[in-house]
């Protein structure tokens, strides 16, 4: 007889499919956004747009392990959602106390103020959604 266990709830139920699909605006206008920045003005800011083509792919990967079911799936969400995090805070304070550093502004910068810090509450909310469907709701049997 095998032993039961933990149940984990899909990250694509509920809410989680409107936070998946927000994560997919975001790696789409992300990357879209990016890949016109650097294929037109590259030489204007380069670590911006860098960075911005940075923050679509993590986007793009966060999407994906949000979407998908699994451990590995799982592993990906966290590790994305939590490099976006740090990204955030990072880029955030960068371009807040030194502007010369981000003479164009990133997805990330000032904290997302110009996607009305939706990058800044975004991953605080996937990692909650990520920790509260990762708990065990219930056994099942292997």
């Amino acid at each position: 007889m095998s032993e039961p266990v933990p149940e984990r709830r899909a990250t694509a139920t509920g809410p989680g499919r409107v936070l998946i699909a927000v994560y997919a605006v975001f790696a789409l206008s992300a990357t879209a956004r990016a890949g016109v920045q650097l294929a037109t003005k590259f030489h204007e800011a380069p670590l911006a747009y860098l960075l911005s083509a940075f923050s679509g792919v993590v986007y793009i990967l966060a999407t994906i392990g949000l979407a998908r079911n699994g451990p590995g799936a799982r592993r990906l969400a966290w590790t994305a959602v939590t490099i976006e995090l740090v990204g955030v805070l990072v880029v955030g304070s960068l371009s807040v106390f030194d502007r010369a550093a981000f003479p164009s502004a990133t997805v990330w910068s000032g904290y997302g103020a110009g996607y009305g810090w939706i990058p800044l509450v975004l991953p605080l909310l996937g990692l909650f959604w990520l920790y509260r469907t990762g708990r065990t709701g219930g056994l099942k049997a292997r």
